[in-house]
């Protein structure tokens, strides 16, 4: 297979798009986070290419991308008590890089859920993939467009690295806004519970009630969960600080600095903001890990970053790409 790369900024990509996502096909589309690789949600052979493609383990949940939110109750069922708490939080972050973990409806098929009995939904706020679904008209499923477990796709460049000859399409989009995944919630018992940290911070969703964190677990109920993920095959440690640690004269090292500046002990530097900007450290994070990867290295070391708000987030990529 022949892997065509089409700049969004052509009709012809939102043509092709449609028409190879209502042929069953998967297709690469940017959206506000990372690429993704969407197929039609309700069509159970359409999902299975994206297993396919990925070599994604089926015990691992997929997102549903909504076409707008009057999709929600044909995908999910909403409790009554947890409507008002989640409609405060639709009208703050949606569209937007939240998703919500809720009981499945009937019509998900389990290649979907991994045979769960929830469903994980979102609505995107993307221009190139909100135009997309809206004129293929039914929702998306779409995990993120690389290999599983490896460093998520944040320029169309990267998913061609990882699914060239695998899928039929790429839309090229530009660069992701937000450089990490989706926040994933379930609203449980009056709680806000975070499957999985992403734009949407702790600090934001605490403003609609208490927040309690999930730690990452072999038994996923939602994407993204795994101890282990987001990982380079170069090895990676995580620091506090890199001036600290032990690096073997020997090695040939790389580092993806937060404090440290030039060390004569790394070859190679990546520095995730200079102005310790999180926003901006978030954005430059899996294609810092991509550049890194691809310069022959023995070690990839990394510095946490401060763990307020977005940080939380990138420290938590960060520790599951060490655990690889």
């Amino acid at each position: 297979m022949k892997t065509e790369v089409l700049s969004a900024a052509s009709d012809a990509a939102l043509q092709r798009a449609v028409e190879l996502l209502r042929e069953g096909e998967v297709v690469a589309l940017p959206t506000e986070t990372v690429y993704g690789l969407a197929a039609d949600a309700l069509s159970e052979n359409a999902v299975l290419k994206i297993f396919q493609a990925k070599s994604r383990p089926r015990f691992d949940p997929l997102i549903v991308h909504l076409p707008n939110p009057d999709w929600l109750d044909r995908v999910a069922v909403l409790a009554p008590a947890v409507r008002p708490q989640f409609n405060s939080l639709r009208k703050q972050f949606w569209p937007g890089p939240l998703t919500f973990v809720f009981p499945r409806q009937t019509g998900i098929c389990d290649v979907v859920t991994a045979g769960l009995e929830t469903v994980a939904v979102r609505l995107s706020s993307h221009p190139v993939l909100q135009k997309t679904i809206v004129t293929f008209g039914r929702p998306l499923a779409a995990p993120s467009a690389n290999r599983f477990g490896r460093i998520s796709p944040t320029a169309a460049a990267h998913v061609l690295e990882e699914l060239d000859g695998l899928i039929p399409l790429i839309v090229d989009g530009g660069p992701t806004r937000h450089g990490l995944e989706s926040t994933i919630v379930a609203l449980r018992n009056d709680r806000i519970e975070i499957l999985r940290r992403g734009p949407v911070t702790e600090e934001q969703l605490a403003e609609f009630g208490q927040v309690v964190a999930v730690t990452p677990t072999q038994h996923p109920e939602a994407p993204g969960q795994l101890p282990s993920h987001y990982a380079p095959r170069t090895r990676l440690i995580l620091v506090e600080e890199a001036s600290a640690s032990d690096v073997d004269a020997n090695a040939r090292c790389g580092l993806l600095s937060w404090k440290t500046g030039k060390d004569p002990r790394f070859v190679e530097l990546r520095k995730l903001s200079e102005q310790q900007d999180l926003a901006e450290a978030a954005t430059n994070l899996f294609r810092f890990l991509r550049e890194l990867d691809a310069c022959d290295l023995d070690l990839i070391v990394a510095e946490r970053v401060s763990n307020e708000g977005l940080g939380a987030a990138i420290n938590d990529r960060l520790s599951r790409a060490s655990r690889a």
